[in-house]
């Protein structure tokens, strides 16, 4: 399996099928909007949301952008572990 980033979303391949990705829109030059993360059934229960996450993350420290978490799962994860998503969480627009 490997990681792609995209334009606006990283996506997760096996072989030539995607199988999952995480998706954002720009708000500005400085923040991400990350608004859907999916992963196929077949492939669940595997962590393989929590890579994506990681993966959204580490392009934000990259970048020095913030996150704002529209998408359930990314919200659940910053408000569970909110120490580890500090520096980029867009706690500005704060919903």
């Amino acid at each position: 399996m490997e990681f792609k980033e995209r334009k606006d979303r990283i996506v997760l391949v096996d072989g030539t099928k995607e199988i999952g990705e995480i998706h954002w829109s720009p708000a500005n030059d400085h923040l991400l909007i990350a608004d859907h993360t999916f992963v196929d059934p077949t492939y669940r229960g595997q962590g393989l949301a929590d890579q994506l996450l990681e993966k959204l993350v580490a392009k934000a420290r990259r970048d020095e952008q913030k996150i704002m978490p529209m998408c359930p799962f990314v919200k659940k994860s910053f408000y569970d572990d909110p120490k580890t998503y500090k520096d980029v969480w867009d706690t500005e627009h704060n919903i």
